[in-house]
């Protein structure tokens, strides 16, 4: 629960980090993460890049591409000298979520630091009226229901965490467990609407998403902080269903001209899971070329 008396914040509920030089706050040095949806080539991928760039162990976790995920976390262990480790997960059982944040945080130093949901798929069945419900239930209960699930596990790793200053076995942590960071990937599409392609369900999934981390900001405020990342068009397998016209018509809109590299989300999620974000809750970065500030 929130930090509150009378309806009314409790004072210095959270500290600054104790340092007046920024990079040493984006170090991950010494902390866990775990990255949902992280196969080969993707956004997942990415951030696991990046985490384990920063000095973090990684577990990545994916539903069906076993290979591409295991030579994935594979490459990361031997490129940046940590952990990574992948892990089969289907984010829309909670008892799965659950019991593999438990698991790997028994594996991974006895903590967990960071979590991202980054777990998705894409609405491609055109208009809301022509479209299979099947297809709206399973857009709907991998990227809301499935982030939910994934923030519940981790949220009550983060909370024992915080109450108690000890791992998994009762060490201290070491380093001091100050706040975890839930960052969820979100989109552009919960904040406009896209054409040419029709894609109600995914747009109001994403939307949901949003606002589903701005309320844990709150709720959680005295031992996580929860955030999400809205990246536009970026290269991945996920827009593969998108035909030449319709990637045209995209460049029109957006005001670089361009769709973006999975590499310049980067720096927005590991700002987002470091110090360097320390007072930094309840928001949402656009990482979308400019497409959504006209």
């Amino acid at each position: 629960m929130a930090d509150m008396q009378g309806g009314k914040f409790t004072h210095d509920a959270t500290t600054a980090p104790n340092t007046d030089r920024v990079l040493p706050l984006f170090s991950l040095k010494g902390k866990t993460a775990i990255v949902s949806g992280a196969s080969s080539g993707n956004i997942g991928v990415g951030i696991a890049q990046a985490f384990a760039e920063a000095g973090a162990n990684v577990a990545i976790w994916y539903n069906t591409r076993k290979e591409a995920a295991e030579q994935a976390a594979a490459g990361i262990a031997k490129e940046y000298g940590v952990k990574c480790q992948a892990y089969q997960v289907d984010v829309v059982s909670p008892a799965e979520c659950k019991a593999t944040i438990d698991s790997i945080v028994r594996s991974f130093n006895g903590r967990l630091d960071i979590f991202v949901a980054n777990s998705g798929v894409a609405w491609t069945a055109g208009p809301m009226l022509d479209g299979p419900l099947d297809m709206y239930s399973k857009v709907v209960q991998t990227n809301l229901d499935g982030t939910y699930y994934s923030a519940r596990a981790a949220g009550e790793v983060f909370r024992r965490q915080k109450q108690e200053g000890t791992d998994i076995e009762g060490r201290p942590l070491d380093p001091p467990f100050k706040t975890g960071s839930f960052i969820a990937t979100a989109s552009m599409s919960g904040h406009i609407v896209n054409v040419p392609q029709l894609q109600a369900s995914y747009n109001a999934s994403k939307a949901a998403v949003i606002h589903l981390c701005k309320s844990l900001a709150v709720e959680w405020v005295s031992f996580a902080r929860a955030n999400t990342v809205s990246p536009g068009y970026i290269i991945t397998s996920i827009s593969e269903f998108c035909d030449a016209d319709t990637k045209q018509a995209w460049k029109d809109k957006i005001p670089m001209g361009r769709e973006g590299e999975v590499g310049e989300l980067k720096g927005a999620y590991l700002y987002l899971a470091s110090d360097a974000s320390s007072y930094t809750t309840g928001t949402d970065i656009a990482v979308d070329g400019g497409y959504s500030a006209p």
